[in-house]
């Protein structure tokens, strides 16, 4: 058999010409290691750059009966904003944030998290930008970041394309676990203030500002800044101050519930037992003018987007009556606005539509009542 023959120098094919740079890749590793170095206790093994992150979990032996939480996410096409105006260092708090403050839902400590980034050309310091924002979001609500992994995809994504993704995990006693089934007719239901959009919605706030002939540079007038810069607003991170909260009320918070895809009610919906209902009262909170804005420019109402954007409500925390007042407290102290919302009843649903459990789950019932505050909350 005999062997190809060696094509000649102008036609051979290296990864480089392929428009992988491995180089350019190693430079970003190195870029990034201090900052993912600051997010690791003792519990982390083996630091930067190896094949698997190894996490010291003896500390699980001092559960009764520990349960591990997981969650993953991505930052959506937020990233295309990011892009757009050459801006990447709070894209990686919004994915912490996506993906973390899930884990809290359930009463979990976050233990770590793994991100992976796809791009179709590694700059280096455009990707530490974005490790670094992990990292940060990562210190901030106490996850150790122990790996992760930027692939180069040439000819399937363009020079300056990059998507975000990452998971994470923690851990809850069995016995202190938050959720539906600890919520009891009278409880409270508190709202915690979002920082804006946060990441979800985004594929119809780009829709709106094309439509409009609105660019990212542009000047929004009403927010104080360009479009993108008012876009790119991080999501506010909630892990920390909960774990706190669950710690101080003792069994006060029965459940947790972060208000990302499918907006307002189906999020709340989720995390409430079947046969209960909630009515929100939108005359306790002003939706912040980001949303005003955008649904003025769309010629819809802020009641039209309530499915799709969280219109300020970040969280819903579910507790019980005696607690209420304190968490508003203890919340506020953290850099949280709280308020209450309504309060979950039992029995016949009064006449009118209500949002009946979401994504899978057959939950409790919500609807949203009245005429949101003019002022701002």
């Amino acid at each position: 058999m005999t062997s190809p023959a060696t094509p000649p120098e102008a036609h051979r094919s290296t990864y480089s010409e392929a428009g992988v740079d491995t180089a350019a890749g190693d430079l970003a590793v190195e870029l990034m290691k201090s900052s993912v170095r600051a997010t690791q206790g003792p519990e982390v093994l083996g630091g930067v750059g190896g094949f698997a992150g190894l996490f010291d979990a003896s500390a699980l032996k001092a559960y009764d009966r520990p349960l591990l939480a997981s969650s993953t996410d991505g930052v959506g096409t937020k990233v295309a904003i990011a892009q757009a105006i050459d801006k990447h260092d709070t894209i990686g708090q919004d994915l912490v944030g996506m993906v973390v403050d899930d884990i809290v839902v359930v009463g979990a400590k976050p233990l770590f998290m793994t991100d992976y980034i796809a791009t179709g050309k590694i700059f280096a310091e455009r990707i530490a930008d974005i490790v670094r924002g992990i990292a940060e979001a990562c210190s901030a609500t106490g996850t150790a970041l122990v790996g992760g992994e930027t692939a180069e995809h040439p000819g399937l994504l363009g020079e300056d394309d990059y998507d975000v993704a990452g998971a994470a995990t923690g851990v809850v006693e069995a016995g202190q676990m938050l959720g539906a089934h600890l919520v009891r007719p009278g409880d409270v239901v508190l709202a915690l203030g979002s920082s804006g959009l946060h990441s979800n919605g985004y594929s119809l706030v780009r829709h709106i500002l094309k439509n409009a002939g609105i660019a990212y540079a542009d000047r929004a007038v009403d927010l104080g800044s360009t479009w993108g810069e008012a876009l790119l607003e991080p999501t506010r991170l909630y892990t920390s101050s909960l774990l706190r909260l669950i710690a101080q009320l003792g069994g006060g918070v029965h459940s947790l519930s972060h208000v990302t895809g499918g907006g307002i009610a189906a999020n709340l919906a989720r995390v409430l037992p079947k046969g209960t209902w909630v009515e929100v009262d939108r005359s306790t909170w002003s939706p912040s003018p980001v949303f005003r804005v955008l649904n003025d420019i769309a010629g819809t109402s802020l009641e039209s987007s309530e499915g799709t954007w969280n219109l300020g409500i970040g969280f819903f925390a579910v507790v019980d009556a005696a607690s209420a007042g304190i968490a508003i407290s203890a919340l506020a102290e953290e850099g949280i606005p709280a308020w209450q919302v309504g309060s979950v009843s039992d029995g016949s649903l009064p006449d009118g539509s209500f949002e009946q459990g979401a994504k899978g789950v057959d939950g409790g019932a919500v609807r949203l009542v009245g005429r949101y505050a003019d002022g701002a909350k």
